[in-house]
């Protein structure tokens, strides 16, 4: 399946399946989960990047356990909307996971979502609703600005 549309992901989307939320970092992937409706996005984890083939083994093993279908990446545009170095980091990304439709058990639905300012609105989800400390933020901001993107996908669905 190639990358999709927000569009083409409502319409190709099998019924009752979920969509996985990343934020995909040098050194962590943050993920997120919807529910099976497709209105509500929730942090699931924060998951340490090592091999590119660990990261497709545990998406895999999520996308089994929580009957995913199909992932929405944050895009790290820049402020100005252009494309830089970690964009093309991220399509680089989904375009190998979409090779790997063998390791991952199925042949993903893909989309790209503008995670301009994602961290930014997660941080203050954990500073105003939940006051974790800088040491806690750290451990799960990712999975939390993994659900801020899903959501904004959800919702624009």
């Amino acid at each position: 399946m190639p990358l999709v549309s927000l569009k083409e992901l409502k319409a190709l989307l099998p019924a009752g399946k979920r969509l996985a939320g990343i934020d995909q970092s040098k050194n962590a992937l943050g993920i997120a989960l919807s529910n099976p409706e497709l209105t509500l996005a929730t942090p699931l984890k924060t998951i340490p990047r090592k091999k590119f083939k660990d990261d497709v083994a545990t998406l895999s093993a999520l996308a089994v356990e929580y009957a995913i279908a199909g992932f929405v990446i944050g895009l790290p545009l820049n402020m100005d909307g252009s494309s830089g170095p970690r964009t093309d980091s991220v399509k680089h990304f989904a375009d190998n996971l979409l090779k790997e439709k063998e390791a991952l058990g199925f042949d993903p639905l893909i989309t790209f979502f503008d995670e301009r300012l994602s961290t930014h609105a997660a941080e203050q989800v954990l500073i105003d609703d939940l006051d974790l400390s800088r040491k806690k933020r750290a451990k799960v901001i990712d999975a939390q600005a993994a659900a801020q993107i899903l959501q904004g996908t959800l919702d624009s669905l």
